[in-house]
């Protein structure tokens, strides 16, 4: 064993602060992560420890105090710097840190706010409402923070209303949301091109600006290709001949790609492909990599993580595998500004790992995509996968065998099938007429469009806290929910009415920093207890 003399990075000493060489003395150091960190020795035992703050200078012996040959230094850490620095500068944010874009407006104009506010970047959930009430949440989000706090909108890929899809993304380009979370794209559109393209221009200095950003939500490599890669030609011509795009932009699309912020999302709620972040993340970071060399790109394009974060380990793992920043969901449904009502959120906050289900998606049953939903306390996901095989075996409602039939009306439906067809005739009566003239041509269109009726409503079931059909509730949740209600227990984030979306990023980015500062000192030889890697909750400023 080396002797105390083969240092040369000199001895750390303080009269009034001693340091630690095992148990809850070195988790407080763990957490004390905004100080500088003196990895030692102990010159008698030989035993490795951590010391924070004091001073470190020559052999105390001449200076009559203890001292202990330090090993190696740690600079302060701060929960900012956890991800890709260009993050923050690119968007204008303190914190690597984002809050999805929960559909039909649960992650509401209020939520988006108070991240923003304090420092995060949040994305209304627009996803699945009418076009007057994004138009509505976009003015407001305006008119609250403008350019005063990163925000931002989804844009969801409608493949049954592509119309609607591109009112929305014209919308947001004339009112000037600088941001997109686009969602459960399989393929590139008109939509979500220009709005990645229009405006696109040169500085003074021929560098490119981009006056709007794209984060690509994807949980596949070929997806994530599309967006890695500039705008396809094809797509640029339609939009040039529409006149949607001039002649430069498109020319300066071919140095671009159509998203420089990539959200990886693994098992997560909602849309996913239940794909384990471990696996994912390393494969979309090597992808990016190979095509960033192939393209010669110059500006960063950031990868980060999403699914399946849920608690402070969860961030750091995150972080520690690569990602730019992190994009957290499920919890954000939780917390008392998202438009979920009180008994949905208590339902969730009851929630275990397991407590999740596969069931088909509204917005694309007939292609079979399915969301991952909140089985305990509902019967949603068990009923809603019955629909889906009923609307697969049969042409049309009559096809249906008789006891089946009886089951749906009164099971889901609530009503007679005829009777749900009107409702749902006048619901299309004032989005999309042309829906209505599909289904009367083609009797399965009516049952998949009767059926979406029920996997609709069974969202806003759960927002407007509908007591009735509380064992319909679609309430999206992902095995994060579970996670993160064991890691707050007993704590003061336990009750659903303390969870406020700003308490919860807070206490996981900060804990994150915390656990990324317990296994550095690990990796130095520390003996790290247990305890080091399970921050606790705490109400944080």
């Amino acid at each position: 064993m080396s002797s105390e003399h083969d240092f040369s990075a000199g001895f750390w000493h303080d009269a009034d602060t001693a340091p630690a060489f095992a148990g809850a003395a070195i988790v407080d150091a763990c957490a004390r992560v905004r100080e500088p960190a003196f990895v030692i020795r102990h010159p008698e035992t030989g035993a490795i420890g951590v010391a924070v703050g004091g001073r470190v200078g020559a052999d105390p012996v001449a200076l009559g105090r203890p001292g202990w040959p330090v090993w190696g230094r740690l600079p302060p850490l701060y929960p900012e710097w956890l991800g890709d620095r260009s993050f923050a500068q690119t968007h204008g944010v303190r914190f690597p840190y984002v809050t999805g874009a929960m559909a039909n407006g649960i992650a509401t104009t209020e939520l988006v706010a108070e991240v923003g506010r304090a420092g995060f970047l949040g994305f209304f959930g627009a996803a699945g409402l009418a076009y007057g009430r994004v138009e509505q949440a976009v003015a407001q989000l305006s008119a609250e923070l403008g350019d005063t706090a990163a925000w931002g909108c989804n844009l969801i890929h409608s493949p049954q209303e592509p119309a609607l899809e591109d009112a929305v993304a014209q919308l947001y380009i004339e009112r000037g949301v600088r941001r997109v979370s686009a969602a459960a794209f399989m393929a590139l559109t008109p939509a979500i091109v220009r709005y990645a393209i229009a405006g696109i221009h040169q500085d003074q200095h021929g560098q490119i600006v981009r006056p709007r950003h794209v984060f690509a939500k994807v949980s596949r490599l070929e997806v994530a290709r599309h967006f890695l890669e500039p705008a396809p030609e094809k797509i640029l011509q339609v939009l040039r001949e529409r006149g949607q795009i001039t002649e430069h932009e498109a020319a300066l699309a071919r140095h671009v790609p159509i998203a420089e912020d990539i959200s990886v999302e693994s098992d997560s709620g909602g849309h996913t492909d239940n794909r384990p972040l471990a696996a994912l993340l390393p494969s979309m970071l090597a992808l990016r990599d190979e095509i960033v060399a192939a393209r010669g790109y110059t500006r960063p394009i950031r990868v980060g993580a999403a699914g399946g974060i849920g608690t402070p380990s969860a961030v750091a793992s995150a972080f520690a595998l690569g990602a730019a920043y992190v994009l957290t969901g499920s919890v954000n449904q939780a917390c008392v500004e998202s438009g979920l009502d009180a008994s949905g959120k208590q339902m969730l906050a009851e929630a275990g790992i397991a407590d999740v289900i596969m069931a088909p998606a509204a917005d694309m049953f007939e292609l079979g995509v399915e969301v991952q939903v909140l089985r305990r306390g509902t019967l949603f996901g068990v009923r809603a996968k019955r629909l889906y095989e009923l609307y697969r075996a049969h042409a049309s409602w009559e096809q249906i065998p008789a006891d089946e039939r009886r089951k749906v009306e009164q099971q889901h439906l609530r009503a007679s099938f005829d009777a749900a067809w009107e409702s749902t005739r006048r619901f299309w009566a004032e989005r999309d007429p042309a829906e209505i003239a599909k289904a009367d041509a083609d009797p399965r269109h009516k049952l998949a469009l009767v059926f979406r009726s029920y996997l609709g409503q069974s969202s806003r079931w759960a927002i407007i806290g509908q007591e009735d059909r509380r064992t319909d509730f679609q309430i999206w949740c992902g095995p994060a929910m579970g996670a993160f209600n064991a890691w707050t227990a007993g704590s003061f984030l336990a009750a659903p009415e303390a969870r406020t979306v700003v308490q919860v990023a807070r206490n996981l980015i900060e804990g994150a920093a915390a656990i990324s500062r317990a296994q550095q000192l690990r990796s130095y030889g520390v003996p790290v207890p247990a305890a080091g890697f399970d921050f606790r909750p705490r109400p944080l400023a």
